[in-house]
Formats: C-alpha cells, sequence, structure tokens
C-alpha cells in the first residue's frame, strides 16, 4: 500500500529589500504627485481604471461634451513625467554611498546620485560636483516656499555652501546619499539638522517647463468650466 505524503504549503517568494522599501515610501509618491498640482475644487469619482482622472475639472468638461474623453490623460502625463523624476530616485533607496561613486553598481555620492537620476528621468546631464549643480547658469533658483518634487536641494554640510545635495521628493521629505556607511534614503528638511544647513533650491528647466504647462491647462480648463453652461 502507498503511503500518502503530508500536504505542505509552498512558502511564498521573498520580497527583494529594496523593492519593499519603495512599496513602503508608494504613500509618499502619490502625496508628492498631488502636491505638484493645484488644490482640487470637486472631488473625483471613485474609478477602477489604471489611471484615474488627472483633475476633477478635466472630468467635469469630458462630463459635458465639452472635450474628448482623450483630454483625461492629458494632465495626468505631465504629472506622470515629473513623478518619473521622483520614482527614479526611490528605485536607488538601499544603494550604499560611495565617495566619487556615480552609478547603482559601484555606489553614489550626493552629487553622483543627482546626476544619475536627472539624465534617466528627463536626459539632463548635470555638472558633477554638488556646487556646480547649484551654479549651473540654466537651472532656476527656487524659493524653500516654492518647493516642487523633482526640485534640487541643497544644503552646508562641509562648511561649504553647497557642499551637499538631493532631490525634493514633496511633503518635506528630500531624498539623497547621506554620508560614507550611509545609504540612499529619505530624510525630512524640516529636521533641525537639515533645517538649519538649507542653503537654496534649483529647478531644471524640463520639470519648470512641465510645471508651467500644468499650470496654464488647469487655467484654461478652469476657465472653460466657468464659461460653460451649467447642466
Amino acid at each position: 500500500m502507498l503511503k500518502s505524503r503530508p500536504v505542505t504549503q509552498p512558502t511564498p517568494p521573498s520580497v527583494p529589500y529594496r523593492l519593499a522599501k519603495v512599496c513602503a515610501i508608494a504613500t509618499l509618491c502619490v502625496a508628492a504627485a498631488a502636491h505638484a498640482a493645484p488644490e482640487a475644487t470637486a472631488p473625483v469619482p471613485s474609478v477602477p481604471t489604471a489611471a484615474p482622472m488627472s483633475d476633477p475639472v478635466t472630468a467635469l468638461l469630458i462630463e459635458r461634451g465639452l472635450l474628448p474623453a482623450s483630454s483625461a490623460n492629458v494632465m495626468n502625463t505631465m504629472r506622470e513625467k515629473t513623478s518619473d523624476l521622483v520614482m527614479s530616485a526611490m528605485n536607488f533607496l538601499g544603494v550604499p554611498y560611495r565617495r566619487g561613486g556615480t552609478s547603482e553598481q559601484e555606489g553614489f555620492d550626493c552629487s553622483g546620485f543627482t546626476r544619475q537620476v536627472f539624465e534617466m528621468s528627463v536626459g539632463r546631464v548635470l555638472p558633477r560636483r554638488a556646487d556646480e549643480q547649484a551654479k549651473a547658469p540654466d537651472l532656476f533658483k527656487v524659493a524653500r516656499t516654492e518647493l516642487k518634487p523633482g526640485d534640487l536641494v541643497f544644503f552646508n554640510t562641509m562648511r561649504r555652501t553647497f557642499s551637499h545635495v538631493g532631490i525634493y521628493v514633496g511633503e518635506g521629505k528630500f531624498i539623497h546619499a547621506p554620508r560614507p556607511g550611509g545609504e540612499v534614503r529619505i530624510e525630512d528638511m524640516g529636521a533641525s539638522y537639515w533645517a538649519k544647513r538649507f542653503t537654496g533650491a534649483r529647478r531644471a528647466p524640463e520639470v519648470a517647463e512641465l510645471e508651467q504647462r500644468m499650470q496654464l491647462g488647469l487655467q484654461n480648463l478652469r476657465s472653460a468650466v466657468q464659461g460653460s453652461p451649467a447642466n
């Protein structure tokens, strides 16, 4: 007689360390994307689709037949491009710091990290050093109160005005390669150490153009809504 074997449950696969980290901060990415857009004026109905309506104004215009349905993706596309830069940075969470490092394989220093992210996400090749990035003539100065996800943020950590750089991700947080022995991580700019060492921010033309187009698009859509007949 054949003996029956005990039934064993399969062991679930383990989640890679860095992927787990990215999942853990997924809510921060959503908050960052929302931070880049003006405050919504009306609730958006919950629709179980992969790409939700980009803006309640757009949804209203489509509902009234004033815009084609394809317009729902216009604002999302622009937001996603900025979010892509932030997500590119998030993908390197946990990569170890290495002085002079410029790649995931060898590790990053602070400016090597920002340089890699910008080249991968928007095709911009930043200067190699943090102070050179801060002084790049085609980057725009940004006030701390006007920060948007994707902006470069600079700090004085070595008694030099622009000795450290990271990328703003929204909600007062930034991502950076901190120091020898550390790894790429997210930190709060409001923490006392960083707050007193903040020395400025810069925005790349590609990010600035996306922001301007998004704001103009929202203004035009709202104007169209105000001028449209009520149901």
